[in-house]
């Protein structure tokens, strides 16, 4: 008798896992130190990083966070799509947040280098905490 591939039930960990196991491969394919650029642009710690595309913890993802994710780490279409439909199997009920995105795209700035780590992030965050201000407050005058 065949084995038939059971759907996982949504918000279980394995329909986590499916969505994170989609993420930890971009990430594993993109250059070093992409998981820092997103931690910079998510304005979280690296660890948090790790817990969110790693299937090995259950954390799941927050939905706000997909833009950014997406935007960072540069998804082809079809890297977005397959994480999207794994997301919804696990979340249906935050798809509606998902699907609804703006399309993004990627602005390079040239900033000073201050020689310190922690400065460097620091300055890396108010940009993107800048950033996400303004797009939001442009989001709900906008139409």
């Amino acid at each position: 008798m065949a084995e038939t591939k059971k759907t996982p039930e949504p918000g279980s960990e394995e329909a986590i896992r499916a969505y994170k196991t989609i993420l930890s491969q971009v990430l594993d394919q993109r250059p070093s130190g992409m998981r820092q650029r997103l931690a910079d642009a998510l304005g979280k710690h690296r660890s948090f990083v790790t817990q969110i595309s790693s299937p090995a913890y259950s954390t799941p993802i927050p939905s706000k966070h997909l833009p950014a994710i997406f935007a960072v780490c540069h998804f082809s279409p079809a890297e977005r799509d397959h994480f999207l439909a794994a997301y919804h199997q696990a979340h249906p009920g935050k798809m509606s947040v998902a699907s609804g995105m703006r399309k993004t795209r990627h602005v390079s700035l040239i900033v000073p280098d201050f020689g310190d780590d922690k400065q460097n992030a620091a300055l890396d965050r108010a940009v993107n905490d800048f950033i996400q201000k303004i797009t939001s407050i442009a989001g709900k005058g906008g139409t």
